[in-house]
């Protein structure tokens, strides 16, 4: 089935609820649209997750979710025209454990927000290595705890000393990437589109 991408006045046939978020940078017809971020809510109104728009599509026509907030695009297909949702939300309620994000070097910078925990700079994640807090030398282990981001100037610098023995401090305590963190990412996501900011205030 292929679809395309439409801005304008509602069409006269359409599917119920809307199924995707392009941002901005999507206009119409750009063949990554359905790669597009949506906001995914609990059924009571709480933030969970951001999904692709083809995730989205796929749960709202499951009857899975519903949508809460419109872009003003429609996704068409070969004979209706279903409304673009910036935020979807779930029909039955999911209950969520406050768990960890695996551990890797992806989910540790972004937890870092790309930024090296001993000077502040914010660099590319090429630029980046992982430092172990208290050294693998000496005990350290390979944990949410125990490493952060760090640039390679930092690194050098510490070698393999502590923190406090290279005169050197944490931003923060380095904590595992649980959903808190990832609701922070959201937030951030959510600039882009001014509907998603009333839903995210944790």
């Amino acid at each position: 089935m292929s679809y395309r991408l439409e801005h304008g006045p509602e069409p006269t046939s359409r599917i119920g609820a809307g199924l995707y978020s392009p941002t901005a940078a999507h206009r119409p017809g750009d063949g990554h649209a359905l790669l597009a971020p949506v906001l995914v809510l609990n059924a009571s109104y709480e933030p969970i997750n951001v999904c692709a728009a083809r995730r989205a599509l796929v749960l709202v026509l499951k009857g899975v979710a519903m949508t809460e907030e419109e872009n003003g695009h429609f996704l068409h297909a070969a004979r209706v025209a279903m409304r673009v949702p910036s935020v979807i939300r779930l029909l039955e309620y999911r209950r969520i454990p406050h768990q960890s994000r695996a551990l890797s070097r992806k989910n540790i910078l972004l937890r870092d927000r790309n930024t090296c925990q001993y000077c502040s700079t914010v660099l590319p994640s090429s630029e980046l290595t992982l430092d172990h807090v208290i050294p693998r030398s000496r005990g350290g282990s390979s944990t949410w705890e125990n490493l952060v981001a760090c640039c390679h100037p930092c690194n050098r610098r510490k070698g393999n000393q502590s923190p406090t023995e290279a005169g050197m401090k944490l931003m923060r305590e380095p904590r595992a990437f649980n959903l808190h963190t990832s609701r922070h990412i959201m937030r951030l996501m959510g600039r882009s589109d001014d509907k998603w900011r009333k839903y995210l205030f944790y």
